[in-house]
Parts: structure tokens; sequence; C-alpha cells
């Protein structure tokens, strides 16, 4: 039987998209990245929530060795902490104490350093991360990914991208799409090109590419850390055309939790 943990609440499930327990649970305690031996060692979750992947992890057998979990909401971090650092001594939780303006309209800075230590980490979590932060935090963030992996450590990432050659009115220094008049976070959409030369600067080749299941929406992409990377190559976007927008709150984010 798996070990019965805390859920948290639907409102804030709805923060981080899916709102079906089942998408917290693992009830068999499998490995949650199977394919990555990553998983049982040291592991940081960059945009951890109310505990979605965390609650997994800690179902799973064995555990990771050690766990860290940071996120820019107040509330969901207090929530994990209240209710899952308990009950895993190895598990930790932090609020990353930057600015966002749904999430955390108060904090100061638009971006940080990870509060953790250079060659920490066997597996970086940066699961839909990525897809709600502007260009110069991106390229912060993989610099900060890159360096608290350990050589040959995995970031496993998900990403909105389109093809700026496609858009002949965008100059060079512009490599995203923004969908929100009044929180460009809302959905940041990444030129492949740019993922591209960003991996191959900070050290990141690809170990898994997982097209989305649905044009435009997430790609799953699991890069290493290496000292002579690879090409990233990405696949061009083939799925069916579909919707899937995320639950919409009903109540200030920030003030959830």
């Amino acid at each position: 039987m798996a070990m019965e943990l805390p859920l948290p609440p639907e409102e804030m499930r709805a923060l981080v998209g899916p709102t079906d327990t089942a998408a917290f649970d693992n009830p068999n305690r499998a490995l949650v990245y199977r394919d990555l031996a990553g998983v049982t060692g040291d592991v940081f979750d960059f945009g951890c929530g109310c505990g979605r992947l965390a609650r997994q992890l800690i179902q799973q057998r064995p555990q990771p060795r050690s766990y860290v979990g940071v996120d820019l909401h107040a509330g969901m971090v207090r929530w994990c902490q209240t209710n899952l650092a308990p009950l895993a001594p190895q598990f930790r939780f932090e609020h990353h104490d930057i600015f966002n303006a749904g999430f955390n309209p108060r904090g100061k800075p638009p971006h940080a350093n990870l509060p953790v230590g250079d060659a920490s980490f066997d597996l970086v979590i940066a699961h839909s991360v990525f897809t709600h932060i502007v260009e110069d935090s991106a390229m912060h963030y993989l610099n900060e990914c890159a360096r608290i992996l350990r050589p040959g450590g995995v970031l496993a990432s998900t990403w909105f991208l389109f093809d700026k050659r496609e858009f002949a009115m965008m100059q060079n220094f512009q490599n995203a799409l923004y969908i929100n008049l009044n929180d460009p976070t809302n959905a940041v959409i990444f030129d492949r090109k740019w993922l591209e030369e960003a991996c191959l600067k900070v050290g990141f080749e690809a170990q898994k590419i997982e097209a989305p299941g649905l044009r435009g929406f997430h790609w799953m992409i699991q890069l290493r850390r290496v000292a002579n990377p690879k090409p990233l190559d990405l696949p061009m976007d083939a799925a069916p055309l579909g919707s899937k927008p995320p639950p919409v709150p009903s109540t200030d984010p920030s003030s959830i939790g």
C-alpha cells in the first residue's frame, strides 16, 4: 500500500494545472523518472508548487537521498513545509522570493540565484517553469541549473517552442512570444533555435526529447550537463491541433494558502 500523504486543497492544485488527485499520487511506489538514475540521488525541484512531484517522490521506493524544492508562491511552500516535510526528513522546501505578477506580486527581483551550492544535485526538475519566465530569466536559470548539477546530471524541463523564422518582423535579440498583456509570464513561448544555442552555451545536450501531444503544447526535454555538448537537434512539432487551457483561479492566486 502506498504511503498516505495529505493532498493540497483543490484551489491550490488548480494553480499548478491538474486538479485530478491521481496526478499527485504514486500508488505503485514506482520511480517517478524511471529512465533517470538521479531520481534516487540528490534532487532539486525548481518550481515545486504544492508538492505534486514531491508527493510522488516521497511515495517512490527508494526515495531520493535528498530533495530541495523551491517555489515563488509562499502559500504553496508553506503547505509543503507543514504537510510533506515532516513525513520525509530529507525533504525541505524554501520560498524563492522573486517577483511574479500573479503568484508573488510583492517579490523584489525578477530572478535570483538558486539557494544551493555548486554541483550539488544529480537531477533538477523544472516542470512548468521555463514556460512561465521571460527571456532574461530563462537564460539566468539555465545557467543556474547547470551550476547546481553535477557533471552528467540531468535537467528535466518543459518548454513551449516556436520557429522564429516564420516571424520576419522579429529582431535578433527577440526570442520569445508572450500571450498575456498584464502578465507576460502567463505563458512564454521560446524560439527553438534560441533554446538550442542557449543549451550549447551553458553545457547541456539532449538526454531525451518528447514532442507535445497537442500542437504547441509542452515539450518534455531532458538535458544532460556535459563538458562538450552536442546540438539538441529538436524535431518538428507534428502533433494534431487541439486545446488544453489550464484552470482559471477564482480568487487572487497569491492569497491562496
